[in-house]
């Protein structure tokens, strides 16, 4: 029996990859959204795979004129700038991603909303806020902020081990684990000796 239905944030990547499976363990229906804001990316090979992954449907969406128009383009007309010289790419490309999520949420009658940002950035606020701004009842599954998830994946370490188990292709490895972020605006890296503040 289902527990109903989540629209996840999914990028292809380790963490979202890996959240389609364990989001199916735990009961759910899974319905992939892959937006497309001007990365560099094969997107039929980021469908075969959620499907592979058993994603009961997947959306991608090319938002590349919403983003420039609605995002950033106000953001340039409003110097936003983080400590002189952070563009904020990343930051505003998530309201624009978490808006076309709600409205596939609410078009295909799901509950649940998810997405893959971890406890200890910023992103989770930016998908949830647009989020429940637009879909009030929804609700958010933040895997990051579930102990039962968080108890079980300590790291990307651990993420990549559970995706070699269950035969989940992901773009890491241990020696190369970075995250990499791609959008019109620029392009942000994460992970591993990148987070090192020496």
């Amino acid at each position: 029996m289902s527990k109903g239905t989540v629209v996840l944030a999914y990028s292809g990547g380790l963490d979202t990859s890996c959240i389609v499976v364990w989001l199916k363990e735990q009961g759910y229906d899974v319905i992939t959204y892959l937006a497309n804001i001007g990365q560099d990316e094969d997107f039929e090979a980021a469908r075969k795979k959620a499907e592979s992954l058993g994603a009961k449907k997947v959306f991608i969406e090319d938002l590349r004129r919403d983003f420039v128009e609605d995002f950033i383009w106000p953001s340039v007309q409003a110097s936003a700038v983080y400590e002189d010289r952070y563009l904020l790419g990343t930051a505003i490309a998530r309201p624009c991603i978490a808006r076309r999520q709600v409205e596939i949420a609410r078009k295909e009658g799901a509950q649940f909303v998810s997405h893959g940002a971890t406890g200890k950035g910023n992103d989770q606020i930016r998908f949830e806020l647009t989020c429940y701004a637009l879909y009030p009842e929804v609700k958010i599954i933040a895997p990051w902020r579930i102990p039962e998830f968080y108890n079980r994946f300590r790291g990307r370490t651990d993420l990549m081990e559970y995706a070699q188990k269950h035969g989940i292709p992901v773009p890491v490895t241990p020696q190369a684990p970075w995250s990499m972020d791609a959008n019109l605006m620029h392009i942000s890296y994460e992970s591993g000796i990148l987070e090192n503040p020496k």
